[in-house]
């Protein structure tokens, strides 16, 4: 398995919630500039996958909360794809303090939508293999 994909994210205090901890929606914020990050290491170019009527799109988002996360942190959030046969893939990643602590998972289904036909595409590996100069950052062999 290949190692995950590593981006460090400092926290900032508008990512704060009344109680001083993380918001949700900012781990959702960091997950997708994690996965964006991921996916421009690969070498794929987002406009081109547009241009070829491709967009990638998440279909179901889950939060596992695991310790407390607090302003002036910083983190690295891992990011592994895993593919599946059909339609879709899977993105877990792990928000590690500097402590080497889990304090954070999120996991994304996701799937490669043909912008025209308005469908998944089946297979949505082999598209990102072809738009990849680096496939193996994103778990393709």
């Amino acid at each position: 398995m290949p190692e995950p994909f590593r981006v460090t994210i400092d926290i900032r205090t508008d990512d704060l919630d009344i109680n001083g901890h993380v918001r949700g929606p900012a781990y959702l914020a960091y997950a997708d500039h994690a996965r964006w990050e991921c996916v421009w290491a690969a070498g794929v170019d987002p406009l081109a996958l547009k241009a070829a009527n491709l967009g990638p799109i998440n279909l179901e988002t889950t939060i596992r909360f695991r310790r407390e996360l607090r302003a002036r942190a910083r983190i690295d959030v891992l990011t592994r794809f895993t593919w599946e046969p059909g339609k879709v893939s899977r993105v877990v990643q792990e928000f590690v303090a500097s402590d080497g602590a889990v304090v954070a998972e999120v996991e994304s289904l996701s799937g490669l939508l043909d912008l025209e036909l308005r469908r998944l595409v089946p297979d949505p590996g082999q598209h990102w293999r072809k738009h990849a100069a680096r496939p193996e950052i994103l778990g393709l062999t």
